[in-house]
């Protein structure tokens, strides 16, 4: 994998080229700065900059004004490679918060291990409704201790304004649901991401996880999508490496509360 012609696809694709997440979302492009603004229930921030040190303060302030201006909670979603080399020391230093590090997982689809099925006892079914969304969010409550009602709204716009970008499925030990996942599928571009896999504590180490990333690496590999995206805390990440996912750089969500 040639990991630099990689991640400037990435940052040319999915961050300077970014499209909204949700239907009720929109991507806005100022200086060199490319945020997404959404509801109060939607993902506020900004997805990609191109900086240095004599624009990255000017730049810095005019996001806070303009979300404050909104009354939103936004996300500076910082990469390791990002400019300039102090970005986050500036962000601190003007009232923004760092939630933990994650690093940023690429695999190509054709080099995956895709063969993994759910353990004995465990079925996997796709999230069409209402209903599954319902499921998805309470695994998440359950599996990360936070609330869902984002996650419910944006994946429910989902599936009714747009079906074809979002696949999510849940994994049920009889009528329980023990963990979920979804994937985002960009349109015209070569990535899909991996997003919120989650399994309830006590079914942790089972090979649930693993059965799920595997699950939608197959049907990116059928929609004809090249790379699998996932940003992963350090638990995922050894999961992920073992399935042929490579780190390529480090993501830090960088909050700001008005």
């Amino acid at each position: 994998m040639d990991h630099v012609a990689i991640l400037a696809l990435f940052d040319r694709d999915m961050r300077e080229g970014a499209q909204p997440d949700s239907p009720s979302a929109r991507i806005e492009r100022t200086g060199r700065v490319v945020r997404q603004v959404s509801s109060e229930l939607g993902w506020n921030g900004v997805v990609w900059s191109d900086l240095d040190e004599a624009t990255a303060d000017a730049a810095i302030a005019e996001q806070i004004a303009h979300y404050h201006g909104l009354g939103l909670e936004f996300e500076w979603k910082l990469y390791g490679h990002d400019l300039p080399v102090d970005l986050g020391g500036r962000l601190r230093a003007t009232g923004f918060e760092p939630r933990p590090e994650e690093t940023l997982m690429i695999g190509e689809v054709a080099d995956l291990t895709v063969d993994a099925e759910p353990p004995e006892g465990i079925r996997i079914l796709p999230v069409t409704d209402q209903a599954g969304v319902d499921l998805v969010a309470d695994v998440h409550e359950k599996a990360f201790g936070t609330g869902s009602s984002r996650l419910r709204h944006q994946l429910l716009s989902h599936l009714k304004a747009d079906p074809e970008t979002v696949a999510a499925v849940v994994a049920l030990a009889g009528d329980v649901a023990v963990s979920a996942a979804r994937m985002e599928l960009v349109p015209n571009t070569r990535f899909a991401g991996l997003w919120g896999g989650g399994t309830v504590e006590e079914w942790r180490g089972r090979g649930i996880y693993r059965a799920l990333v595997a699950h939608r690496a197959r049907a990116a590999a059928e929609r004809g999508y090249r790379y699998l995206q996932v940003d992963a805390l350090n638990e995922s990440r050894r999961v992920l490496e073992r399935l042929g996912f490579q780190p390529l750089t480090t993501t830090t969500p960088y909050v700001y509360v008005p």
